[in-house]
């Protein structure tokens, strides 16, 4: 059941729930490994990562349940392994976009929505040129 993700997911929240568990203990192990937050980023997108540290737990399990909602793209209550794997795709095309156009506008300098090769070099290697 969809619940299942998010019962699974609950010990990443901020502040977890009540005496943890030896599952909760392994996942805060895993909050202070480095890949803890790319996991955290590459599930949520960058933004939603930051704005769920922000969030209580109450409201960080609201949120997420709404986010598993929207992974459970046949609706059947359930969450496979493929439905997964499209929301972290989509998550990260959603990121790849978002990060192209705020460099973009610091690469096309005339603002004409082109980069020429002189904008480029003047962006990128400015006061070495």
């Amino acid at each position: 059941v969809r619940w299942c993700l998010v019962l699974a997911l609950l010990p990443l929240l901020p502040g977890g729930l009540g005496k943890p568990t030896a599952r909760q203990e392994r996942a805060r192990q895993h909050e202070d490994r480095p890949g803890f937050q790319y996991d955290h980023e590459a599930f949520l997108g960058k933004e939603e990562a930051r704005s769920f540290d922000q969030l209580s737990p109450e409201e960080s399990r609201e949120k997420l349940g709404k986010i598993v909602d929207r992974i459970d793209d046949n609706k059947d209550g359930y969450l496979t392994t493929e439905e997964l794997k499209n929301w972290i795709k989509r998550v990260q095309k959603r990121y790849i976009y978002e990060n192209v156009a705020k460099v973009w506008k610091d690469y096309d300098l005339n603002k004409d929505d082109k980069i020429a090769w002189e904008e480029y070099k003047q962006a990128t290697y400015g006061y070495y040129l």
